[in-house]
């Protein structure tokens, strides 16, 4: 676990579900939308099937306060240096302006450079400007173009 001041951030566990829902039921989220309790517990211990994919939970003294997820990927290019992507990004609504994604964000790259990785990437929506300037504020720059496409599993349950 580390601490900045108030701020502490552990490994999530299984047990943490519940909390880990509640961060991602916001309207700023997935609508407000979230997977049920069951589903949400299948994923979370499927994750141990990867070499290194973790959800970090961020608590204050009111709870839990944010949460973000890492995925390290060995490569073949880059001389096989290793790099991380953050996903999953939420701080509870009430709890913003506290210093938690920064702190998140501090801890995500840490655990990337613990793990030997070039780089730690993630992507942002382009209609998220706060968030932008959230991380650019921290040191991420831009860098190049995020492309999406919809396959044809997206909307279907991602438990199935």
């Amino acid at each position: 676990m580390s601490s900045t001041g108030t701020i502490s951030i552990r490994e999530a566990s299984v047990d943490d579900i519940p909390e880990i829902l509640r961060l991602y039921a916001q309207p700023g989220y997935d609508d407000g939308k979230v997977l049920d309790e069951a589903a949400a517990r299948a994923i979370f211990l499927s994750m141990a099937d990867y070499p290194f994919y973790r959800a970090y939970l961020a608590s204050t003294a009111e709870g839990a306060a944010g949460i973000y997820m890492l995925l390290v990927m060995h490569n073949l290019g880059h001389l096989g240096a290793r790099s991380a992507i953050v996903e999953g990004v939420a701080v509870d609504p009430a709890l913003h302006g506290r210093g938690i994604g920064r702190a998140m964000m501090h801890h995500a790259c840490g655990q990337a450079a613990a793990q030997g990785c070039y780089k730690l990437a993630l992507s942002s929506n382009l209609k998220r400007a706060d968030a932008h300037a959230f991380y650019d504020s921290l040191g991420f720059r831009r860098h190049g173009l995020s492309f999406v496409v919809e396959t044809d599993a997206a909307g279907k349950d991602a438990a199935a």
